[in-house]
């Protein structure tokens, strides 16, 4: 039996206080065992971030016709004593946020954009009339003022760049209208793109914490009470949640809220003047690179700022401003995340190069050329009230049409709008034997009239005819 050695008190003491503190950390280490082990509350964060979230309540006046065909030109003379249209009132609810204590709250456009009267509730019962100050159908927003607010409870903007998939988040709305309702969830997602959802440049947070109707223009938090994003849309089929929900980042809404507080009457976003596609993998290894990544530009226009900073078509667009970017969405929602008037850097790939490149691009306004030289048909006319606007690059990025088009654009349909007939956002394309190629084409289809009338448009990409005779 080997002898039995003392150890010194000095080194037991110091033996003793390690496993003290060894035994916390590898508690601390380890997974919990059983629901009575977790014990975690939102509730901080609720007490923080839920006051400066609101109840917005809207309502608009709005017409119902009598008849289906009172607006259909062809037969509003036969239907034109069967009634006018009778005046109802809608009303809808939705959520918002406070994001400065003098009363500018975030919402969803689709809460509030066509309101003729909106109400906002906040959590302590206080209500206030509010103005639109910029609202945006496209990207989804509209920053409201309250009237006569001032020292109100309010969110800080965190950099949505920073957030991580896993990041606990909380939805925090007026679901249904039964009052504020908090529900808690991961980020699911990032740079989720090219959905049936938002505006044509829709770029999204993908939570699973639960968005229901009402929730939309919501708080998306963090766990510091911070604002990563405005909630606004869910992928359901029975309209309730089913854990996909999207929520606009909180970086392009910064910067929505300083064109508000400037006055902008638009929300302007910079003109990349380009169209490009993905890199799938075919792409990639017709394009020679060692995975699918990035987008490849098909066409630039000939002032596009990219074609000014050096890049081409068939040229791969890797980054901006360090994020990678794999969508047209997600590279158009980079650039409004920064504002006109900037630079950004660019990560390309050119043609046949082995290593990637870059360049500064400076971030403009789209051009208004060819002036827009808007025309209302007012003679007597079967064209009488059509209202019509060149196309130019401003044109066609305020009304998300496809880069490249060119010819007129329909504001008003006048008299052979209604029931099949010509829509806002409609593109003339012939009128009889006239192809159309601007305003003037119009005015002179309209002068030289006719009793048998052949009308081309384009629709959504497709191809429409109106053939009539008066």
């Amino acid at each position: 039996m080997p002898p039995i050695r003392s150890v010194p008190m000095p080194r037991l003491a110091t033996l003793l206080c390690l496993l003290l503190i060894a035994g916390p950390l590898a508690a601390e280490n380890r997974l919990p065992e059983s629901r009575a082990e977790i014990q975690l509350s939102f509730s901080p964060v609720v007490r923080e971030a839920a006051p400066a979230v609101v109840n917005v309540f809207t309502s608009r006046v709005v017409a119902d016709r009598p008849t289906p065909f009172a607006a259909d030109p062809f037969f509003s003379d036969l239907f034109r004593n069967f009634g006018r249209a009778q005046p109802r009132v809608e009303n809808a609810l939705g959520s918002g946020v406070i994001v400065s204590p003098d009363g500018m709250v975030v919402s969803n456009y689709h809460v509030v954009g066509r309101a003729d009267q909106i109400r906002v509730v906040l959590a302590d019962r206080r209500e206030f009339e509010a103005e639109v100050l910029l609202a945006d159908e496209e990207s989804d927003l509209a920053v409201l003022r309250l009237e006569g607010a001032h020292d109100l409870p309010s969110l800080p903007l965190r950099d949505s760049d920073e957030i991580e998939v896993g990041d606990l988040v909380l939805a925090i709305g007026n679901p249904f209208g039964i009052g504020q309702t908090v529900s808690s969830g991961i980020v699911s997602g990032l740079a989720r793109s090219g959905l049936s959802i938002g505006g044509g440049r829709g770029y999204f947070i993908q939570t699973d914490a639960a968005i229901n109707p009402g929730n939309s223009g919501g708080a998306l938090v963090d766990m510091a009470g911070r604002l990563v994003g405005i909630n606004t849309a869910i992928l359901s089929r029975s309209g309730g949640s089913n854990g996909i929900g999207f929520a606009i980042p909180a970086n392009l809404v910064s910067r929505f809220i300083e064109q508000a507080e400037a006055g902008a009457q638009r929300f302007q976003r910079p003109w990349a003047g380009l169209s490009g596609q993905p890199v799938d993998a075919a792409l990639a290894e017709a394009l020679g690179m060692d995975s699918p990544r990035g987008v490849v530009l098909n066409a630039l226009h000939p002032e596009s700022p990219f074609r000014a900073a050096g890049l081409g078509v068939g040229d791969v667009v890797l980054a901006l401003g360090g994020d990678p970017v794999n969508t047209p969405q997600e590279m158009l929602f980079r650039l409004s995340a920064e504002g006109i008037g900037r630079q950004i850097e660019v990560s390309y790939r050119h043609r046949g190069a082995a290593r990637p490149q870059t360049a500064s691009v400076d971030l403009v306004a789209p051009p208004e050329t060819p002036p827009r030289d808007p025309l209302t048909i007012r003679r007597q006319s079967v064209l009488a009230g059509l209202s019509v606007v060149n196309l130019n690059p401003a044109v066609v990025q305020e009304n998300a049409l496809p880069a490249g088009l060119s010819g007129v654009l329909v504001t008003d349909p006048g008299a052979i709008g209604g029931r099949g007939g010509l829509a806002p956002g409609d593109i003339l394309l012939q009128i009889n034997d006239r192809e159309i190629r601007s305003t003037a084409d119009v005015a002179a289809a309209a002068r030289k009239g006719g009793r048998r009338w052949y009308v081309e448009y384009l629709r959504n990409g497709r191809r429409g005819v109106l053939r009539f005779r008066v």
